[in-house]
């Protein structure tokens, strides 16, 4: 049986065509993707930027360090500690000690950079920056600014007032920077968390251990470890996680499509050849030697597809990294390494995706009965065998099963990425399965009026596709896989993004909101000016975190929003309660939702502030959990110190919109505060989709969309090459050529339409699951179905279908009739 299988191969390779396509496709992402995660978990760790040149940096307790039974827990401060005073002056007696201040400065107007930074002039030797033009700042209106969008002599209307360009410096690629004159930066920011001492390592060391008692938190950096004084160090770390996720997603679907289609190629080719292996029974093989040939035959597609998609995988893997360094999505170093490990999983597991496709078709090959050489039977039978039925109804019900304890225990979960993908996968796969109990109605509904039309052609559309089940759902099954994940994916998205938007337009009840400029707050003046508006009710907040050990293990960061006037508070914000009430807020208690381990009203928890600071806090209310963005609720007595950066306003009573507006601008001018309406505010403070999630998103449904067109086309030419004698038939009748086209092209049509309800179906079904979920959750919001999304990727498939069909009819229908008798 061995030579039958590979002389079977070499007659009939345009039947395992697709299935080589598809794999060896399936095997280039394989390796493409293990090759970039590979390359994500062997990154090195970024070098210092702002202080490469600096001797040492000391800097302030930034870590909360909490010791726990399962070892050291660990959270970056909200609001990290300045350097202590007494060490300050002890680092002075050894040597130059310059501090380092940041905050953000924001031009009115012109082309300056979105994100400019300002800095003291004196740490800029530590980059260090050189002036190619201009000097240095001598008094608190002049700058020195990075890069060549301004130039010595301009002036620039700057939220820190009217400043003016003295010099120039380089740009180093990390940060668009103003320098100012160490006075006037000290003015813009008192504290400093971090500063440059000119001395050796070891006083300096010494130094900290006698001037701050142990565990204070100073640190004393030097070498490679003066990367942490630069802004967000672990950034390119945390980009390479959101990387992995990216990779691992489409990996993973890249291997289940691989089964799917794989698997439905080889049935349909097995379904299609049930009279030679017929023959072959009656020639006296027996079902072992049919299922081992059919298993021969996977072996040997198998072995070249995935040799293939390694060798392919090599040179797309570069051009991949290359994307998502041009994107942003990956630090501007991210290359792809030279591993050997995902070269030998991707191999090993395309050949296990090529046996494990056949399989079932090798079963499925070997309960052939040599009768079946004599079959001149067109309409399809016994495609539901006991094992499909098996299969699908049990995959049906443990995805409605594990929908329903999902609800029942955990509903938050559903809103998580990695169910939200994973899951249409069981969903797809039962639709798949049980497809061929609803194609024949459901062409027969489709077909319903097309059959009586005027003509033949509406009679026989109906006809052939309730006749062809098993082509029907061959070719339907690759369109469910497109449609459902479009619908599921990208419906899951929308839902999430509106349910956060729908939670951020309900908490806000405030006519307008005044915010700060990023990283900043208002002082004490600005909230004088902001209280002075006729008509205005302020409430201000901050923003910032606290910290709780959860189960004794696990320190868990939540966000907050410290309250300065509760009373107040409750005129501009609708909180989403489950118990309690906010105006029962003060200085010792505190606003939790569900997902605490305690949230009754009335018990105390144990926190930890922003900057580290041990609280005991009596539960005022609780909020529902939500999409998980709530957070906690405190006083500005807890807010450890955080500037306010919001102010809420409400209209008293008889106040005119349009003056209070108008004053709270005016307020506001010489901070640069931003001044919009609750509806404005609330929209632009959604959350959207994040690139990463948005560019994996694409990557699944574009591996999708690729691998539908490769199936469709592989079952539409061995359908049709098997259909010669049912044209020739046609053509005997009088029928022209374009007639038969148009046949088969209008055939296409309720096929696509099957898989396009079939995939609706599956996406309804797990959105209505995300919404299920929110409802529980609390949030006011319904699910979202892309329907543009799924038309366009409908309509693609329709036409990719259409044009297959159309392709593969068109040279035996060319032929003369009788001739091909």
């Amino acid at each position: 049986m061995l030579i039958t299988a590979l002389r079977t191969l070499r007659t009939r390779w345009p039947a395992f065509t697709g299935s080589f396509v598809a794999l060896s496709l399936g095997v280039t992402l394989l390796t493409v993707m293990g090759l970039a995660l590979a390359s994500t978990l062997d990154a090195p760790d970024r070098e210092p930027e702002r202080f490469a040149a600096a001797p040492v940096v000391v800097r302030g307790q930034d870590t909360l360090r909490v010791p726990t039974p399962s070892g050291e827990k660990t959270q970056k401060l909200a609001r990290p500690h300045p350097v202590p005073a007494q060490l300050v002056t002890r680092l002075k007696e050894l040597g130059t000690v310059v501090e380092d201040r940041s905050f953000p400065v924001r031009v009115h107007g012109g082309h300056a950079p979105g994100d400019l930074v300002g800095h003291p002039w004196s740490t800029a030797a530590f980059a260090p920056y050189r002036l190619d033009a201009g000097r240095a700042p001598r008094t608190a209106h002049e700058v020195v600014v990075t890069g060549d969008w301004t130039a010595p002599g301009e002036r620039l209307r700057t939220d820190r007032g009217t400043l003016r360009v003295v010099g120039t410096v380089p740009g180093l690629g990390f940060e668009d920077a103003v320098f100012f004159t160490d006075v006037r930066a000290s003015r813009l920011a008192p504290v400093s968390a971090q500063l440059v001492v000119d001395a050796e390592a070891p006083a300096v060391r010494k130094a900290v251990r006698d001037s701050v008692p142990a565990g204070a938190g100073v640190r004393v950096l030097t070498g490679d470890e003066r990367r942490y004084a630069d802004a967000d160090p672990d950034r390119d770390r945390t980009a390479l996680t959101a990387l992995n996720a990216l990779f691992g997603t489409a990996g993973g679907v890249t291997a289940f499509v691989s089964v799917f289609v794989v698997a439905s190629t080889f049935a349909f080719a097995v379904a299609q050849r049930r009279r030679e292996f017929g023959l072959l029974r009656t020639a006296g093989a027996t079902p072992g030697q049919l299922r081992r040939m059919v298993l021969t035959e996977a072996l040997g597609v198998g072995a070249l597809a995935s040799g293939a998609g390694c060798v392919l995988g090599a040179y797309a893997a570069p051009l991949l990294a290359a994307h998502v360094v041009d994107r942003g999505l990956a630090p501007a170093w991210f290359t792809i390494g030279d591993p050997t490990w995902p070269y030998h999983l991707a191999f090993w597991t395309g050949l296990g995706v090529a046996l494990c496709g056949a399989t079932a078709a090798a079963w499925r090959a070997g309960r052939t009965a040599p009768v079946e050489a004599l079959r001149e039977a067109s309409v399809d039978t016994g495609t539901m065998t006991r094992g499909r039925w098996v299969c699908g109804a049990g995959l049906l019900l443990t995805a409605l099963v594990t929908l329903g304890v999902s609800l029942a225990g955990d509903p938050g979960d559903l809103l998580h990425r990695k169910t939200y993908v994973t899951r249409p996968m069981l969903l797809i796969t039962a639709a798949a399965l049980l497809a061929p109990v609803v194609v024949r109605p459901a062409t027969r509904l489709l077909t319903w009026l097309p059959a009586r039309l005027p003509g033949a052609t509406g009679l026989l559309v109906r006809a052939n596709t309730a006749a062809g089940v098993r082509r029907t759902a061959a070719v339907a099954a690759p369109v469910l896989v497109t449609v459902a994940l479009t619908g599921s994916l990208l419906g899951a998205v929308a839902t999430l993004n509106e349910a956060k938007a729908a939670e951020v337009r309900e908490r806000t009840t405030a006519a307008f909101v005044v915010t700060a400029p990023s990283g900043t707050g208002f002082d004490a003046a600005a909230l004088d000016r902001l209280r002075a508006v006729p008509g205005a009710e302020i409430s201000p907040t901050s923003s910032g975190a606290v910290y709780a050990l959860e189960d004794g293990v696990a320190l868990i960061r939540s966000d907050l929003r410290a309250v300065a006037d509760p009373e107040a508070f409750t005129a501009t914000t609708r909180l989403p309660l489950a118990a309690g009430k906010v105006s029962d807020l003060d200085d010792h208690s505190i606003i939790v939702n569900e997902e605490w381990e305690e949230h009754t009203v009335g018990r105390s928890v144990r926190i930890r502030l922003g900057d580290g600071t041990r609280k005991t806090l009596r539960i005022a209310a609780v909020m529902h959990t939500g999409t998980g963005d709530n957070g906690v609720y405190v006083t500005a007595a807890n807010a450890a110190g955080a500037p306010v950066d919001r102010v809420d306003v409400a209209l008293a009573d008889g106040a005119d919109a349009d003056a209070v507006a108008a004053g709270l601008r005016e307020a506001v001018t010489p901070v640069g505060g931003r001044v919009e309406s609750g509806d404005e505010w609330a929209a632009a403070a959604s959350p959207g989709s994040k690139d990463t999630t948005r560019a994996g998103l694409f990557l699944v449904l574009g591996i999708a969309l690729l691998y539908t067109g490769i199936s469709v086309v592989n079952t539409v030419l061995t359908a049709t090459s098997d259909r010669v004698r049912e044209l020739t038939v046609l053509r005997l009748t009088g029928a022209t050529d374009g007639q038969v086209l148009r046949l088969l092209a209008v055939e296409s049509l309720p096929v696509t339409a099957v898989g396009t309800l079939l995939g609706l179906l599956v996406a309804g079904l797990n959105l209505a699951g995300m919404g299920a979920a929110l409802h529980l959750l609390a949030v006011p919001a319904a699910p979202v179905v892309p329907w543009a999304a799924v038309a366009t990727v409908a309509g693609a498939c329709a036409t990719l279908t259409v044009a297959a069909t159309l392709t593969s009819a068109a040279l035996p229908t060319r032929r003369h009739a009788l001739t091909r008798e």
